[in-house]
């Protein structure tokens, strides 16, 4: 089988963010919580490699942790939204035309009117901004993504000789959903798992920039763009450097995603020979 370009560049940039995330718990070039005035918005140099933010502080120390942050909260409400979107999806499937199916799609509908900025702001309100509360509002909108794409991705299935088969068998709906019919739509959860990955990274830099998200002392791409946007004539590194953070770590899970996508599915394969 032959690994889609995209998915080899892809992964290469996606492995050297997650790298950097997780070299962030064992060493950064510096200690983000030690301030330096007098070191203040200096341009990249060799003793720093990415500049120095408006604290002072090493912008590549400050990137290192924001990975670590950006991804965490991506990928528990890609977690969430996976974890519950998918059990559901399979559910409506399964009931399909009854009441339970109306009820689950309807309420898909329902978070979907709202999306995922507002759910935060909501949240919010009651429980105060942070981290955790992010995790919470990306995943709430992340479960009727998932759902939708199962239960569409199911009854596919459900009028398949094999799943007739399994029926006359004796074996019920739930059983027949986790082992014949996930299994056969696996390929396409891990490939929208990765595009909502990518997403719940830029949801996330989004609710940090207004100050919904992660709360000092922990580092967001977010908010270093917040607090470079009225230092980008004077300093431009503070504001460009978590900018392409963002924008590579985004284009390599986008790129992951496609080449996925190219590579699992069967049809386009074909169609590629």
């Amino acid at each position: 089988m032959t690994v889609p370009r995209g998915l080899i560049a892809g992964a290469g940039l996606a492995i050297l963010f997650i790298a950097g995330a997780l070299l962030s718990f064992l060493w950064t070039p510096y200690d983000i919580l030690t301030l330096s005035i007098p070191d203040r918005l200096q341009p990249p140099s060799a003793a720093h490699w990415l500049g120095t933010d408006h604290l002072g502080r090493d912008m590549l120390s400050m990137v290192m942790m924001g990975a670590r942050t950006s991804i965490a909260v991506a990928l528990l409400a890609v977690g969430i939204g996976m974890g519950l979107g998918v059990p559901l999806g399979l559910w409506a499937a399964a009931r399909r035309g009854s009441l339970l199916d109306e009820v689950i799609m309807r309420g898909n509908d329902l978070i979907f009117a709202f999306p995922s900025l507002v759910i935060a702001i909501l949240i919010t309100a009651v429980f105060g901004a942070g981290a955790m509360n992010a995790i919470i509002a990306i995943g709430i909108f992340n479960i009727p993504v998932f759902a939708r794409l199962t239960r569409g991705a199911a009854l596919s299935f459900w009028a398949r000789d094999f799943i007739l088969a399994a029926r006359v068998s004796g074996k019920s709906p739930a059983r027949i959903s986790v082992e014949h019919i996930l299994p056969n739509i696996a390929n396409l959860m891990i490939v929208q798992g990765t595009i909502q990955f990518s997403l719940g990274i830029l949801a996330e830099a989004a609710l940090s920039y207004i100050g919904l998200g992660a709360q000092p002392p922990m580092a967001s791409w977010g908010r270093m763009l917040a607090d470079a946007q009225t230092l980008v004539s004077i300093a431009p590194h503070v504001a460009l450097v978590p900018g392409f953070a963002i924008i590579l770590l985004v284009l390599g899970l986008n790129l992951m995603g496609d080449g996925l996508r190219d590579m699992l599915d069967p049809r386009i394969r074909v169609a590629r020979v």
